[in-house]
């Protein structure tokens, strides 16, 4: 099954690669979503198990929305020479899903690969608090913790950081699973216990309070004898 999943996940995760050399100022956002779509199929998808959206492309000010796939529709935006997109991807094989979001830099023209290299200091400090998001959930998390109890002590991270949660539903993440009705979600009263399923997404979506940007970093876990790891 990791196996299974490990290469559906690479499908979103070489076309995140693949877009970052392809993205420049001036192309629409559904060009964009276009390219990541067609990029994922060729890669060896065969579907998109989220609303049959297998890219949600946001830029500048509309990276702070947070909707529902049902909902979502790609923006007439074009890209400037400086600007900020988030790209959240949902490839499907079969009935395997991948999961994977990032948020992209651009400054004078080009793709920032290396955060600190980022010159804008907001954009820079969201990407660094992504990061240590992750890395702190890393360190906290057990088999027998509830979603509900890391909603909580993430959440509060967040905060204690400076930053909102700017999700729609308030949560941070998801199982996954075959269907998207089986869901279960990093939110207030859900006990049920991280080992109690495959595989969860951490995709915290922050913000400063009263900022226009919007940040999101997505990646899959799953426990493999007790100790947490990466698809």
């Amino acid at each position: 099954m990791i196996s299974e999943y490990s290469r559906v996940q690479k499908i979103a995760k070489d076309t995140i690669e693949f877009i970052k050399r392809k993205i420049s100022p001036g192309m629409l956002l559904s060009e964009v979503r276009s390219l990541c779509e067609e990029k994922m199929m060729e890669l060896g998808a065969d579907s998109f198990w989220y609303w049959d959206v297998g890219a949600f492309v946001f830029s500048g000010d509309e990276t702070t929305i947070s909707v529902s796939g049902r909902e979502y529709t790609t923006s007439k935006k074009v890209i400037d020479a400086n600007d900020i997109i988030t790209i959240d991807l949902s490839p499907q094989v079969g009935d395997t899903w991948g999961d994977h979001a990032r948020t992209i830099i651009i400054e004078n023209g080009r793709v920032v690969n290396s955060v600190d290299e980022i010159k804008n200091d907001e954009w820079r400090n969201g990407l660094t608090m992504e990061k240590k998001l992750h890395e702190r959930m890393k360190e906290i998390v057990s088999p027998d913790m509830t979603f509900e109890e890391l909603y909580y002590q993430m959440n509060d991270y967040i905060k204690d950081e400076g930053y909102i949660n700017l999700d729609f539903m308030g949560n941070l993440g998801h199982s996954i699973v075959r269907q998207k009705d089986d869901r279960v979600y990093i939110e207030k009263g859900n006990n049920k216990k991280l080992e109690d399923v495959n595989f969860f997404t951490f995709e915290p979506h922050i913000s400063v309070e009263g900022s226009k940007y919007g940040y999101k970093r997505e990646d899959i876990y799953y426990f493999e004898n007790g100790v947490l790891k990466k698809l």
